[in-house]
């Protein structure tokens, strides 16, 4: 193929064949590799319009593979057409030559290996955080290029021999014009964010946005973490699909693998944010950041003190982003819910009382495991309704025990799930985390403290 020869076929796909390849003449492959992958694209024998959107899916590719000039991108070396008159299924096919990889992602998640190459029966936490920090280097480049991948999954993420994460796979990508573009209906149906279900097709296509890569990129991490399982279940994709609507239109909670860190869980989490508009405010720049402070707090972090039985359950609240009753959706932190310790800093010395938290679902109130469904949000401001923009970060569950320092008698009405209703709030304190108090709606605890009347609530 012009002056590379092909070695034998290492994958397949809907649009393409993928072969190893090496160059034809020595010295004309790529620095210090001999090796180059050939994405055979053919044309011969599809229609017009389907022929155009291979000759426009290559387009791309080359566009994207030889202007992005960036590390966690897949390399471009060469494209050509083929004139093969001889043969006519290969007559007018496009190839792409670019660098070899060791692997894909998919291959490390469904093998259990390491990024390294070792069994080691599942991704550690270490390994699938460098791998996900490439991504994200990788969705942050394109984006401010103005691309949105569009089919990003662990089949387009490439792994080299040294272990560098690159993007690749690039026929789907879309050009932004202003805040979107516009594409064919078409990827990967378990990584379509959930208004692409129901995206409207007009003359251009479907609106294509950014948050539809970083609903992707939700996915990916659970699936590196959870060897492979998506957190939407289903026997087809199709069923997968309908799970993914439900949990859209508040009919039912996300479901994460407890394999998932909680650091990890909570920016899976915020990349499956059920709305374009909700997961907007997590673009991959910033998620690139949270990950590089989450990885210089862990090393910077000293070897936790044993932990003794009887602190476990109360000494710290591994917090969840979880659906409450109401729906509300927060970040994940650690915090602490004990009752033990000074008040909290900054805060003048009080009298407070301690309330134990209720959870009415009887199957949450025997559970142990901090479950991210049984878990329950507290409120930024009480007078405010209690949505997912007005929880704050922390998380408590079932018997967790809060120090309340005063109340308020007339907030916003809760019901619970036994019809209980309340508009009484008591403002809690909290040891840390990013908020230091926040608002526990009455229904949420049996516990009915003397405490003064707040002064004013939160504004």
């Amino acid at each position: 193929m012009g002056r590379w020869e092909v070695v034998e076929p290492i994958g397949a796909g809907g649009w393409a064949t993928v072969y190893a390849g090496r160059p034809a003449v020595d010295g004309e492959g790529p620095p210090g590799r001999s090796e180059v992958a050939l994405k055979v694209m053919p044309t011969a024998g599809l229609a017009p319009r389907q022929a155009a959107r291979v000759a426009e899916a290559a387009r791309r590719e080359v566009e994207l593979g030889r202007g992005a000039g960036h590390p966690r991108l897949v390399r471009l070396l060469d494209s050509l057409v083929l004139s093969s008159p001889g043969h006519p299924a290969l007559d007018g096919a496009i190839v792409l030559v670019m660098e070899r990889a060791r692997c894909s992602l998919r291959d490390l998640v469904d093998a259990g290996t390491l990024a390294g190459g070792t069994d080691g029966g599942g991704m550690t936490e270490d390994e699938g955080g460098r791998l996900i920090a490439g991504i994200c280097e990788g969705l942050a480049h394109l984006h401010a290029a103005g691309w949105v991948h569009a089919d990003l999954k662990p089949e387009n993420v490439l792994i080299g021999e040294d272990g560098s994460v690159k993007l690749s796979d690039f026929g789907l990508a879309t050009e932004l014009t202003g805040t979107h573009g516009y594409a064919q209906p078409m990827g990967t149906l378990d990584y379509l964010p959930p208004e692409r279900w129901k995206a409207p097709l007009g003359e251009l296509g479907v609106e294509v946005r950014p948050s539809a890569d970083i609903w992707a990129l939700g996915i990916v991490i659970h699936e590196v973490f959870a060897s492979g399982a998506a957190p939407f279940t289903g026997a087809t994709p199709m069923a997968r699909g309908a799970a993914v609507q439900e949990y859209a239109e508040g009919r039912a909670p996300l479901r994460m693998d407890q394999a998932v860190p909680e650091f990890w869980r909570a920016l899976a989490a915020d990349c499956l944010a059920p709305t374009h508009a909700e997961r907007a405010a997590h673009t991959a720049e910033s998620l690139s950041r949270r990950i590089a402070a989450h990885e210089a707090g862990r090393s910077a972090e000293p070897e936790p003190p044993p932990r003794t039985a009887h602190r476990g359950r109360r000494a710290r609240a591994a917090a969840f982003l979880a659906v409450t009753v109401c729906g509300a959706v927060g970040a994940a932190v650690w915090t602490y819910a004990g009752r033990d310790g000074g008040p909290a800093p900054g805060r003048p010395e009080a009298s407070p009382a301690p309330v134990r938290v209720f959870n009415a679902e009887r199957g949450c109130q025997d559970r142990f495991d901090r479950d991210p469904q049984c878990s329950l949000g507290l409120a930024v401001d009480p007078r405010r309704p209690y949505t997912a923009e007005n929880v704050v970060p922390t998380r408590v569950w079932h018997g967790d025990v809060l120090e309340a320092d005063c109340e308020l008698p007339d907030g916003e009405q809760i019901i619970d799930e036994e019809d209980r209703e309340s508009t009484r709030w008591f403002r809690v304190h909290l040891r840390s985390g990013v908020a230091r108090e926040a608002w526990l709606p009455a229904v949420r605890t049996k516990d009915r403290p003397a405490l003064p009347r707040c002064p004013h609530a939160a504004s």
